[in-house]
């Protein structure tokens, strides 16, 4: 047995697996950070236990608007303040989304669900609204 190339042969798939495990875990770390700021994932996640699949809203124990073909979201200020601050029912978000994440979940039902709303929600936007 050759010491030396064994030595080498163990140490060199030592780099490489540790360089995979380096690389594998960047892939996870950003893939969760685009999957945090994504608006339809955000949606999903968040948005669709009271406003529904489709965004068609629902009545129960409470009413939960339908953001669907939804005339009030034309102006982004009003989801913008809507999902950062509440109101009534409809519980403030401010202290646990990015304003990157607010802008993103905005800009989704916005022009989703047969809204048509082309603007985009700029950072701007909700900085405006939520001062940060």
């Amino acid at each position: 047995m050759n010491t030396p190339r064994l030595i080498v042969t163990l140490a060199l798939g030592g780099l490489l697996t540790a360089q995979a495990q380096a690389d594998s875990a960047v892939a996870v770390s950003t893939a969760g950070q685009q999957a945090q700021r994504d608006g339809e994932t955000l949606y999903h996640t968040i948005c669709q236990a009271c406003h529904m699949d489709q965004g068609q809203g629902a009545k129960g124990a409470a009413a939960y608007p339908a953001l669907a073909n939804n005339p009030r979201l034309a102006a982004a200020a009003y989801p913008i303040y809507m999902v950062a601050n509440g109101q009534s029912g409809m519980p403030a978000f401010k202290s646990s989304l990015s304003d990157e994440e607010i802008a993103a979940v905005v800009g989704y039902i916005r022009s989703h669900f047969g809204n048509q709303y082309a603007e985009p929600v700029t950072l701007q936007d909700v900085n405006n609204v939520t001062r940060r």
